[in-house]
């Protein structure tokens, strides 16, 4: 029975961030954002993280959603339909994503101590912490690294805005391309 819940968060969560990244108006991605970061408080609520589990819930879905939505309400035109994503470069995009996906899928699988049962790590220090991320699991830790790396571009990407006007637009006419009437004889 659990694992049917599992399946069914998972799936939502998968299905969700589908729809994130496919969604043509960014007010419908932001709210299937907020869907899909609430499948995953319900994963890590499944897998006994009740912290991390809330956390999101108040972080990400309280407060990430909430400051994008409001950050997209105050920034659109008056009048005008809401910012829109162009749909273009989906199928590199899309090989992009296969390929973060099989690194970071690897990294994970390669990674020790996947069949060894799951017992309590003992109470340690961040310096054992930081020694286990970068000597013990450095090639998931950069897969992660390199996502969220990715992640920040695509971002970007996405927030910068294109001139409408162009450069044309912006350059004064110059003094060739103005006519003068002649004078009358």
């Amino acid at each position: 029975m659990e694992s049917l819940g599992f399946g069914i968060l998972a799936g939502c969560a998968l299905m969700s961030a589908f729809a994130v990244v496919r969604s043509a108006n960014l007010v419908h991605a932001v709210l299937w954002l907020g869907v899909t970061l609430v499948a995953t408080a319900g994963l890590y609520a499944m897998l006994g993280a009740s912290f991390l589990a809330s956390v999101q819930v108040l972080l990400y879905v309280g407060g990430v959603v909430t400051l994008m939505i409001f950050g997209l309400m105050m920034t659109r035109r008056h009048g005008d339909s809401g910012p829109q994503i162009e749909d273009v470069r989906s199928a590199p995009a899309a090989l992009a994503a296969i390929i973060l996906f099989g690194a970071t899928a690897w990294a994970v699988v390669s990674t020790d101590g996947l069949d060894a049962p799951v017992t309590p790590p003992p109470a340690v220090g961040p310096a054992a912490l930081g020694r286990a991320l970068v000597r013990d699991h450095v090639l998931a830790f950069e897969t992660i690294s390199m996502l969220l790396l990715v992640a920040i571009v695509g971002a970007i990407v996405i927030a910068r805005r294109k001139d409408p006007g162009g450069a044309a637009a912006a350059a004064p006419a110059s003094a060739a391309s103005v006519a003068v009437p002649k004078a009358a004889e």
